[in-house]
Formats: C-alpha cells, sequence, structure tokens
C-alpha cells in the first residue's frame, strides 16, 4: 500500500524545514555562530555548537555524492593544518595551560596532553563549521541570500556581488568541464590515465579560454546592468524578499542566547580557552 502523496510531500516539507527560513536568519546564524566558534576554546561549548551545526545538516537533506569531493578536501586540508600545528608548535599546549603531561617522545617534539587537547578543540571548530555552512549553502539561493544581507543595512552593491558570485561557480564549473572535453577530444590526456605533473600541465591550459570566456561573460553582465541603470538609486527591492516567521524569531534569538552563553564563558573560564588542567 502507497502513502498519500500529500503526505509523502508534508513529510518532506517538515524535515527540510531549513529551506523555509529567511535568508536573514540563516546569516546572522551562520556568521553570529562561526565568529563566537571560532574566537571559543571551550571544549563543552564547541560541542555544543557542533551538535547545534548537525541539526542544521541533518535538515538540510544534502546527497553525499554532491559534497562528497567537498568534504574530502575540507578533511585533507584539517589533518595538514593539525599536523603543520603540532610541528611548528609541539609545546603550545603547554604554553596555553601552563602544565606539562608527556605522553610520548622526548624533548622539543615531546607529545603532551595538552597539545592534543588544544589539537581537538581545534578539530571541534572543523567539525563544527563545516557542516553548517555546508547546510546553508546548499539551501539558500543567491537572491535570498543578498535580500538578507541587505536587510542587515548591508548595501545593495555588495550583497550584488555577492549573489552574481555565487550564481556563476556552478556555471564555471560546468564551463571548465566542458572545455576540459574539448581539449582531450584534441588529443590532450588530462584524464586519470595521465601523470600528476602531465595533468598539472594541462590543466593550465584549459584556464587561458576559461579566463577569456569569463571576461566575456563579465562584460555581458556589466553592459545588461548599465542598461537597466543599476546602482543609480539608493535602496532597491528584492523578488527573493521574506518576512520573518516565527521560526526565523525562534532561531534568531537562540542564536543570541548561544553568542551571549560563549561571552560569559570567556569571563567564567578566565579567557577563550577553557582549563581542565588546573586543581
Amino acid at each position: 500500500m502507497q502513502a498519500d502523496p500529500e503526505i509523502k510531500e508534508d513529510s518532506q516539507a517538515k524535515l527540510l524545514w531549513i529551506k523555509r527560513l529567511s535568508g536573514t536568519t540563516k546569516i546572522v546564524i551562520l556568521l553570529g555562530l562561526s565568529a563566537i566558534g571560532m574566537v571559543s576554546y571551550d571544549t563543552g561549548y564547541l560541542i555544543l555548537l557542533t551538535i547545534f551545526a548537525l541539526v542544521f545538516f541533518y535538515a538540510a537533506q544534502l546527497k553525499w555524492r554532491k559534497i562528497r569531493s567537498l568534504v574530502y578536501a575540507i578533511i585533507g586540508f584539517t589533518l595538514l593544518n593539525l599536523v603543520l600545528v603540532y610541528l611548528f608548535s609541539p609545546r603550545y599546549g603547554t604554553e596555553i595551560y601552563g602544565t606539562s603531561h608527556v605522553l610520548l617522545g622526548r624533548g622539543f617534539f615531546a607529545l603532551t596532553l595538552e597539545e592534543l587537547f588544544y589539537l581537538f578543540n581545534m578539530t571541534l571548530k572543523y567539525i563544527f563549521i563545516v557542516p553548517l555552512i555546508l547546510a546553508f549553502l546548499f539551501t539558500t539561493d543567491p537572491s535570498e541570500l543578498a535580500a538578507g544581507m541587505n536587510r542587515l543595512k548591508i548595501p545593495y552593491k555588495i550583497c550584488y556581488d555577492v549573489e552574481l558570485s555565487l550564481r556563476y561557480i556552478p556555471d564555471f564549473i560546468r564551463e571548465f568541464r566542458q572545455i576540459s572535453l574539448a581539449q582531450q577530444a584534441r588529443g590532450l590526456e588530462i584524464s586519470q590515465k595521465a601523470n600528476v605533473w602531465h595533468r598539472i600541465k594541462g590543466s593550465t591550459q584549459i584556464l587561458i579560454p576559461l579566463v577569456f570566456s569569463s571576461l566575456d561573460r563579465i562584460e555581458v553582465t556589466t553592459q545588461a546592468m548599465r542598461l537597466r541603470r543599476f546602482g543609480t538609486q539608493k535602496k532597491r527591492s528584492w523578488y527573493m524578499f521574506r518576512p520573518l516567521t516565527k521560526l526565523d524569531h525562534v532561531l534568531i534569538i537562540t542564536t543570541i542566547i548561544l553568542i551571549i552563553l560563549g561571552i560569559l564563558l570567556f569571563q567564567v573560564n578566565g579567557g577563550r580557552f577553557y582549563n581542565p588542567f588546573t586543581s
């Protein structure tokens, strides 16, 4: 027995409540929590923000094939960053927390519990911020985002620049693939069969036609905007503007509470760092 299509659509709409949020709400949540999350090193607080971000990520219902390559790249960058932080400053955790509990090794590169705790907090920051960015990036229309930014008193020219940048990213990716296939049809081997050096060298040959086609696209867009007298008025209206709903108000208030909580923890901890090693 098949479920009623209306009931199915209703349940999907409830799951994708994040898409019903105003662009203003999404910007406030993303920028507000990102700022306080990057500054704070309180472990419990970062775990709370991570749970909050994972709720949004689950609500976005993103398909793994769409974000797989991006997630892999972020994981690689995170691991590289953690390794470099340890190599260049293996005693930084000891300097922050004021104690030293050596786990492995000796001398300058001795691995301490304090350094591991510091690296763990850094990892939490990435685990928190990445799902939040992915959720909002893939569930927000660029026009809606621009309207939300303008509602926060950001000049509409800047908002429009952000909107155009986000709209042209898929076009650039599609055009890059088309040029790549055209070059391969002419005998340029840049597939996985070629070695890394040939693939890098071949990719540089794609950039030149891509840059010229992008310049042509920019020129066409600029002329179209000038013909429509863009920028002559101090204000403008937005087609994708959304009024704030009860859900928007609840999430904005929740975000403000979380930010205030993070600031209060600075006073409780005597700074940005939570120190579990003090007696």
